[in-house]
């Protein structure tokens, strides 16, 4: 683990030194200054309200292995984001299955699982809403390139998913040999482990609450977006809204790449990547970055911040607690 977050930090640092490279430093400093503020709090609001929608999702692909409020689960969900952003290399990843099993003595491998189909309809939202934008937007090959092979990617773990799900027996009938290839200690604990990551994949039969996560999905999604727009008036980059999509993802292809806590690094230099696909001046695209992450990451923060009270979160316990999981 400390291999992991070091290299994490490593990776941060050059990004760091990239989206400093050629800008203005002085011009930041001005560029900061002269930002319209009262665009600020209309985008923090926005961003409150991704945070319960996050919540709120997360409930629904909950309920078919655990059943818990919306009271319990926010505070939960507040603190594993803010685990996600303060540990680097991802690590922090885990903080929610880890904190929802805790508080509900469910399997924790099931709740990773539900992490799983998060992030899945997280990418088919996200890349939808670019290839629409698409047919409205000339973008560099490249960007296409790698959407295409990133939704392909997608597509397929979710088609995998599906086949995991719908016929669980067969699957682990096939999987439980390939699991002899390790050490024979471990295989009654990853049979274990991958039949109960499968279990967090049971909202997929459901036809009903699948279109409504995808709704949900889309919707954060497309506020996200909406965040980004009005913070290019607070800087005055006359960009329209589906330069915004753009942008929203390249940074998440971007912040996919382990690294420093709080994405620093990788998120400025995708932000500025990406704006720069519109031809805005890098000093203008890096000060436009250093707001949208402070915020974004700001609010995260907060709301982890006053979730601590509300849950109890150690490292060396989530690591004991999968080692746990695995066995039983």
């Amino acid at each position: 683990m400390v291999k992991k977050v070091l290299l994490g930090i490593a990776v941060g640092l050059f990004f760091v030194y990239l989206s400093l490279k050629g800008v203005d430093l002085e011009g930041i400093g001005t560029g900061l200054k002269r930002a319209k503020l009262w665009y600020v709090p209309p985008a923090l609001v926005l961003l409150v309200i991704i945070q319960v929608l996050r919540s709120y999702r997360w409930g629904i692909i909950l309920k078919p292995i655990m059943a818990i409020g919306q009271s319990s689960l926010f505070p939960v969900s507040n603190l594993g984001f803010l685990a996600m952003v303060a540990i680097p290399a991802r690590i922090g990843e885990f903080a929610r299955p880890y904190l929802v099993s805790t508080k509900t003595g469910a399997s924790l491998s099931s709740a990773l699982g539900t992490i799983l189909v998060e992030r899945v309809f997280d990418s088919l939202s996200i890349f939808a809403l670019f290839f629409a934008v698409f047919l409205f937007t000339p973008l560099p090959p490249w960007l296409i390139r790698g959407s295409v092979f990133l939704l392909c990617l997608t597509l397929a773990l979710f088609g995998l998913m599906a086949v995991l799900i719908f016929r669980k027996k067969g699957a682990l009938n096939v999987l439980t040999p390939l699991l002899r290839i390790f050490p024979k200690k471990w295989h009654v604990g990853l049979e274990g482990f991958t039949g109960n990551l499968i279990d967090g994949f049971k909202i997929l039969p459901n036809g009903r609450s699948m279109c409504y996560v995808a709704l949900l999905s889309i919707t954060i999604w497309v506020i996200n977006a909406v965040v980004m727009y009005l913070l290019f008036f607070a800087f005055e980059i006359a960009l329209p809204l589906p330069a915004a999509f753009v942008l929203m993802v390249v940074i998440v292809m971007g912040i996919a790449i382990p690294t420093a806590p709080g994405f620093v690094g990788n998120w400025h230099f995708f932000c500025v990547l990406g704006l720069g696909l519109f031809g805005i001046h890098k000093t203008d695209a890096l000060i436009y970055a250093i707001v949208l992450h402070f915020l974004s990451i700001g609010i995260i923060t907060v709301l982890g911040v006053v979730s601590l009270p509300f849950n109890r979160f150690s490292l060396l316990d989530m690591k004991r607690r999968f080692s746990v999981d695995q066995e039983t």
